[in-house]
């Protein structure tokens, strides 16, 4: 049953990256509300198709007109999610069942399934409150901490030897990076679904200045009550402009950080492990800036746009993966040459 368990586990870590593809599809293609209501979709389980469900569906938002595609897209992605859900249930079910067994993780899996069910909430609120983006940023985040902990799941199905006492500096350093990465993730949500992807359309420069007129104060207001539709935003130009040039450089300090993470990793660890974690993160992170900056080159191309989603997600992945090798296996420093690792030290 164990190894039908981490299986499982393996099976939800891959469906759930394709759940947060396509959650980003969904939000870039603007279907966000194609469905004005949850779990259903204007009062069915699919979407209106008959003529008497067509004429239910538009009364349901007098202001705004059926559109079947956005309808598909967000139940597709409904749909998938639901599977996902159903998996993570299985996976606590089976952890309770195998509970005697020591190799069994059961906290984990638990705590997953409840993650799970707030998202369900999240996504509910995310069309209840008309894409307010506190709550869409949230749902973001929620979908890649359950990425993550899925894969930490999959990993533990993996034995290794506990870590040395040497390289707590090491282990300290991938912490704080991780850290760092999901603010900037965080910093990217705001961006995304305050739509100001787009209110620097040129690079390196914004506007073609180097500080533009900006409106910090406005920008970063999490909550501004109910009933206000967020679909294209609601920002001015200003506001936009203070998040747009916020992710931009929180995107300098977090590559300066994970840079100096992978150097430090490669330099001070002589395990291949370490080093090949530390290749995955430098390798997720150019893929991740150089895209992110052909998305202001390019005016947010929808196949851009959605890469950088998943890009992100393979990003924080790479840096799970690093604080969880360094975790796991020993780290010895490599000697800096021959003569000095023979060299008696003096008592």
């Amino acid at each position: 049953m164990r190894n039908a368990f981490f299986q499982l586990a393996r099976a939800a870590t891959v469906l759930c990256f394709f759940v947060i593809i396509i959650g980003g599809w969904v939000r870039l293609t603007d279907a966000g509300l194609g469905c004005p209501d949850w779990p259903g979709c204007y009062g069915v389980l699919t979407v209106p198709q008959t003529e008497e469900q067509m004429a239910r569906a538009e009364g349901f938002r007098p202001d705004r007109a059926v559109d079947i595609g956005a309808a598909w897209r967000e139940m597709y992605h409904r749909y998938v999610a639901g599977m996902l859900g159903l998996m993570v249930l299985a996976l606590a079910v089976i952890a309770v069942i195998n509970r005697r067994d020591p190799a069994q993780p059961v906290i984990l899996p638990i705590v997953l399934l409840a993650l799970i069910i707030f998202q369900s909430l999240l996504g509910m609120w995310t069309v209840t409150l008309l894409l307010k983006p506190l709550i869409v940023m949230l749902h973001l985040l929620g979908g890649l901490a359950t990425f993550s902990l899925l894969f930490l799941l999959a990993r533990m199905a993996r034995h290794a030897p506990r870590p040395a006492r040497e390289g707590q500096g090491l282990r300290r350093l991938a912490a704080a990076g991780l850290a760092v990465l999901v603010v900037q993730i965080a910093l990217g949500g705001w961006t995304s679904t305050n739509y100001a992807a787009l209110a620097c359309p040129d690079f390196p420069t914004c506007q073609g200045q180097w500080w533009p007129d900006m409106d910090f104060q406005e920008a970063f207001i999490m909550w501004r009550g109910l009933g206000i539709d967020y679909e294209h935003g609601i920002l001015d130009g200003r506001a936009n402009t203070a998040i747009h040039m916020t992710h931009r450089i929180g995107a300098v300090i977090a590559s300066a950080v994970l840079l100096w993470l992978a150097f430090a990793a490669l330099r001070r660890s002589d395990s291949r492990r370490v080093h090949r974690a530390a290749w995955l993160v430098t390798g997720a992170l150019v893929a991740q800036v150089t895209i992110g900056i052909l998305i202001v080159l390019y005016s947010l191309p929808l196949g851009l746009a959605t890469a950088h989603n998943g890009m992100a997600a393979l990003l924080l992945l790479a840096v799970i993966n690093l604080n969880f090798t360094l975790r796991r296996t020993p780290v010895t420093v490599p000697a800096r040459n021959t003569a000095a690792a023979g060299r008696t030290v003096p008592a």
